[in-house]
């Protein structure tokens, strides 16, 4: 900065003066957001002391911050394992567990009482406590020994204190809640979010919520049924294509013949419904504020994956792929990670940050891959409520009530009354908090049996039964399957699984494939799940499990290949009820296709199956945009801005690249494809408009498989929008929802449909779920990343759902990739969605992320010698 030469000297040096100062406080100011940043970073090379350990344990780590571990006895593999999780993740595991407990507002003050509430409501906690008894042995030890190293982390950066040394976080949560401290880990820590895990994974609560809400909007169960339309299992394979139950066992050989079991279908009264879908509503409200830990709003939670036998692939050898379709979140949900033990506990995968072991991946003999298996393992049930009793079979039971204080950060504590039925918790009413919910609804009760007692009449609650709420051995199962050595071991393991419900696919270096379905499927003598249920009539409770035993699984189909990507399990002839709400198989079947389009062109390689992870295509565009293209004009002229639009979609290969210049298909495809999801978008609002606000159309596939009926009758009536004079029928719906979508395009991106992209209006955005959404822009900038372009879309392969009444940002995605050839895993390859540190601004918190974006994947290497060699940093913890 030059001064005026008109300055008199003394004013020159004063100025002079002035701006030097200010410029060594601007160095100063930086250099000390530098050190408070980098402060955090954990030491990656060199020795550190790790008390409780019998021998020193070696930690390579390559450049994206994958730790390999070596140790010599599990205990010590634990300890450094739970260290190693603090040093990169604490704050996220600190997060986790006050989520888990119900103690959000500890940190952050009044606004997350209602959430806490809705926590303890849930119990999360009081069921990991109860699991740990049920634990074996060993599997205590380990935990035990995981949370020694969590404490030891702890106390090597400043004990309870909440301070820099530990996490950015805490230094700017300190501004605001200065009395927050660190609390030691304890091993209840851990299981608690296996029940997290659980509860984003639920299965179809909210399609039992939407069912009620649609009923009350003035809908008929028929039309209801119109928009829940039964899977399409002739075109849309299971991921086990026969077998039934026979002798009490699941046999994949037995034919398919016969009907199929399963309960009968009821539910409360549909005048009782409607009278009670306000309390549905509030109760789908206070489920939705709840936070997401894992899964996300949006309707595209689920996974893809497949395996495919050695006679289909290069190497000769089974080929096992993953994806789970998780929500977003900065860090992801990820941690990868070896453990490695002269014991023989040798593992690799993906992992939990605040639980040792691996929860998909693979160790010397056998891989696993998981989808949500999507059981309905939850059922709502209307309670009659007087007082503390509620009415079952005419006779009045009493509530089991506790007590849960709720600590507020700079506020009075809070006390919550948490009231259960035999079934579960009441979800209604917690607290003014959650809505009102179930104030007092007018439901009469025209199945109340003979005799029944009226009470007082104090009202009606909604009650939960899931089956989470039973505490299980899941954890002993986590560390049996990472030890498993065959398909015999391997089942065992997996029928330690109790929630969530998983499609678990299997490889092995004997060259077997198969699939076991795990966790526990619910046994109901009436009802069917899909509608709320009458809590006064005992015949809907639930009478036990299904047998692991009965439940479908496969060695070594004669197709050589099994993919399960969310489509059910089994076909219609199977004698238990596993659910009635399923994604309609068009990921599934696309697979499917790739995987016939591969083995056709030569024996498939890892390469293929991480071009098919990565597969655009769009899952509706090839059932619509015949239809489009053929209504086009028939609400009146097209002008030449609309017929270059037009042009766009004649020809597409239905591919949604994000476009630019790092996009993984052509120009062409990335504006068809802004073009096309702009309509799908316009129409999903015009075809379904008469549904209330609370419950609109999403988008995902079961609105797919929605318009495919309609495209087949162009006179029915919800093709007719409500309010408008003129009976409209397909084409016209067809031809605004065109119009729209280019006046939209045209808005956001301008008049040259060459140059629209669907990357500019499909990004992805992550965000830190602590104070990332805390809404101050300067402290969220400091933890979220984003928005990026983004390629692929809902219930595409490569699935970056977006939930169209929102926008078109990516809800839900790919969480992680990962492929493995049991010919050779050194060559297996891994990828996920951020980064392996959770600390901002650290080289691996968001170092994937554009690897993940564009389709590429890294090396995962497995042998110690390969880890040596591509590692750039050793760590030595030693006694």
């Amino acid at each position: 900065m030059k001064l005026p030469r008109s300055w008199p000297p003394r004013l020159r040096r004063t100025a002079l003066w002035g701006l030097a100062t200010v410029t060594v406080l601007a160095v100063l100011a930086g250099l000390v957001a530098v050190w408070a940043v980098r402060r955090p970073f954990p030491r990656h090379g060199g020795e550190l002391t790790l008390a409780g350990l019998s021998a020193p344990v070696t930690v390579y780590r390559d450049a994206n911050g994958i730790p390999q571990l070596y140790a010599e006895t599990a205990e010590d593999l634990f300890r450094a394992q739970g260290y190693v999780h603090a040093q990169d993740r604490f704050w996220e595991m600190d997060l986790r567990r006050r989520v888990t407990s119900g103690r959000l507002a500890e940190l952050f003050g009044k606004d997350l009482v209602g959430s806490d509430m809705f926590l303890r409501t849930l119990g999360w906690r009081q069921v990991a406590e109860a699991e740990w008894a049920l634990l074996s042995p060993e599997t205590q030890r380990y935990l035990t020994a995981y949370a020694d190293g969590v404490n030891a982390w702890i106390e090597q950066t400043g004990g309870s204190a909440a301070n820099a040394r530990k996490a950015l976080q805490y230094a700017l949560l300190d501004l605001r809640n200065s009395g927050y401290r660190v609390e030691p880990w304890v091993p209840v820590d851990s299981l608690a979010w296996l029940k997290a895990t659980a509860w984003d994974l639920r299965g179809n609560m909210h399609e039992e919520q939407n069912r009620a809400v649609l009923l009350a909007a003035g809908l008929t169960r028929a039309q209801v049924a119109e928009l829940f339309p039964d899977y399409p299992y002739a075109t849309h394979a299971p991921a086990v294509t026969g077998g039934r139950i026979v002798d009490g066992a699941f046999d994949p050989a037995a034919q398919p013949g016969g009907a199929a079991g399963g309960a009968a279908a009821g539910g409360v009264p549909a005048e009782d419904l409607t009278a009670a879908a306000g309390t549905l509503g509030a109760v789908s409200a206070a489920v939705d504020a709840v936070p997401y830990l894992i899964g996300g709003p949006g309707t595209g939670i689920g996974s893809n994956a497949w395996v495919v036998s050695g006679a289909l692939t290069e190497s000769g050898a089974p080929i096992l792929t993953n994806d789970p379709h998780l929500g977003v979140s900065m860090p992801g949900p990820w941690y990868q990670m070896g453990l490695h033990c002269a014991c023989g506990y040798q593992v690799a995968g993906f992992t939990f940050a605040g639980l040792p072991g691996v929860m998909i991946g693979h160790n010397a003999r056998i891989a696993w891959a998981l989808t949500n298996l999507g059981v309905d393992a939850t059922d709502l049930y209307l309670e009659r409520i007087d007082g503390d009793r509620y009415q079952v079979d005419g006779e009045w039971r009493d509530l089991r009530v506790r007590e849960e204080t709720i600590r507020v950060a700079g506020g009075d504590d809070v006390i919550v009354r948490v009231r259960q039925t035999h079934r579960g918790p009441l979800l209604s009413p917690v607290d003014d908090t959650l809505g009102g919910i179930a104030a007092s609804p007018p439901v009469r009760l025209p199945t109340a049996p003979a005799g029944a007692t009226a009470g007082t009449g104090d009202g009606y609650a909604v009650s939960l039964a899931w089956t989470g709420s039973e505490p299980g051995r899941g954890m002993d199962g986590v560390l049996a399957l990472n030890q498993a050595g065959d398909w015999k071991e391997f089942r065992a393991a997996v029928a330690l699984s109790e929630a969530p419900a998983q499609n678990v696919l299997y490889a092995d270096a004997d060259g077997n494939i198969g699939y076991q379905a795990s966790g526990r499927v619910p046994v109901r003598e009436t009802g069917d799940g899909e509608w709320v249920s009458p809590g006064w009539d005992s015949t809907y409770d639930w009478q036990g499990q299904v047998a692991f035993a009965e439940l479908p699984h496969v060695l070594n189909p004669p197709s050589g290949r099994i993919v399960s990507a969310n489509q059910p399990a089994v076909g219609p002839q199977y004698q238990r009820l596993l659910s009635g709400d399923w994604p309609y198989g068009y990921r599934s079947d696309r697979i499917h296709t790739l995987l016939d389009e591969a083995a056709a062109a030569g024996p498939i390689s890892v390469p293929d199956m991480e071009r098919m992870l990565f597969d655009n295509r769009s899952a509706v565009a090839p059932i619509l945009v015949p239809a489009l293209l053929a209504a086009a004009g028939t609400a009146g002229t097209v002008d030449r801005g609309e017929a270059a639009a037009l042009d766009l979609l004649r020809g597409w290969d239905f591919q949604q690249p994000a476009g630019g210049r790092d996009s993984s298909g052509t120009a062409r495809s990335a504006a068809a494809a802004a073009y096309f999801n702009a309509a799908w978008r316009r129409l999903m609002s015009l075809l379904f408009d008469e549904l209330p606000a609370t419950e609109p159309p999403g988008g995902g596939d079961r609105w797919m498989h929605v318009l495919r009926g309609l495209l087949a009758e162009p006179g029915s009536s919800w093709w007719d929008r409500p309010g408008t004079p003129q009976v409209e029928g397909r084409d016209a719906v067809l031809a605004l929802a065109l119009s729209e979508a280019y006046t939209e395009l045209v808005d956001a991106q301008g008049d040259d449909p060459q140059q629209w992209r669907w990357g500019r209006m499909h990004t992805l955005t992550l965000r830190e779920p602590g104070l990332g959404e805390s809404g101050i822009g300067m402290v969220e900038a400091l933890f979220n990343r984003g928005p990026v372009e983004t390629a692929g879309g809902t219930d595409a392969v490569n699935a970056n759902g977006w939930y169209a009444p929102y926008w078109y940002g990516v809800t839900e995605a790919p969480s992680m990739r990962m492929v493995i050839d049991m010919s050779d895993v050194d060559n297996a390859r891994w990828i996920q969605l951020t980064g392996n540190s959770g600390h901002a601004y650290h080289p691996n918190y968001a170092d994937q992320l554009d690897l993940w974006r564009t389709g590429r994947m890294l090396p995962w290497h497995w042998s110690r010698p390969s880890i040596v060699a591509d590692a750039t940093h050793t760590l030595v913890f030693t006694p």
